[in-house]
Parts: structure tokens; C-alpha cells; sequence
């Protein structure tokens, strides 16, 4: 059995590295996504350079939304 990933941390240095990044943990959880098809995607900016991806419950399936904090 494997267990769906739900929260990817990241932390870059570069523009270029978060945009890589940032997609890859979409990508990531787009696939666990579609296993449950009940949540979307939240991208939160925790501080420069370190984010969080994951999947909310505060976001349509389907959806990705950025949040700033």
C-alpha cells in the first residue's frame, strides 16, 4: 500500500528553483489528488524562499491557489 504525499515543504535560493520546484510539487500532488477528489492544491509562501505545497481542504479539487503570508 503507499501512502498518498499531501504536503510537500519547499526551500530555494533562485526564481529559476522555485519555478522548478513549484511544479514538480504540483505535478506531485495533482497525482494524489486524483485519489481523493476532494481537495485542491495551496501553494503558501511561509517566508523568502521557503514554501509550502500541499493539499487543502480550503481549495475546490480542480483548483490551485497561492496564498502570501
Amino acid at each position: 500500500m503507499s501512502t498518498l504525499t499531501e504536503r510537500i515543504d519547499i526551500q530555494v535560493k533562485s526564481r529559476h528553483e522555485l519555478d522548478e520546484q513549484l511544479e514538480a510539487a504540483v505535478r506531485e500532488l495533482q497525482e494524489a489528488a486524483l485519489h481523493v477528489r476532494a481537495r485542491g492544491i495551496l501553494i503558501t509562501r511561509r517566508l523568502p524562499g521557503r514554501y509550502t505545497a500541499e493539499l487543502s481542504d480550503h481549495v475546490p479539487f480542480g483548483m490551485t491557489r497561492e496564498l502570501l503570508r
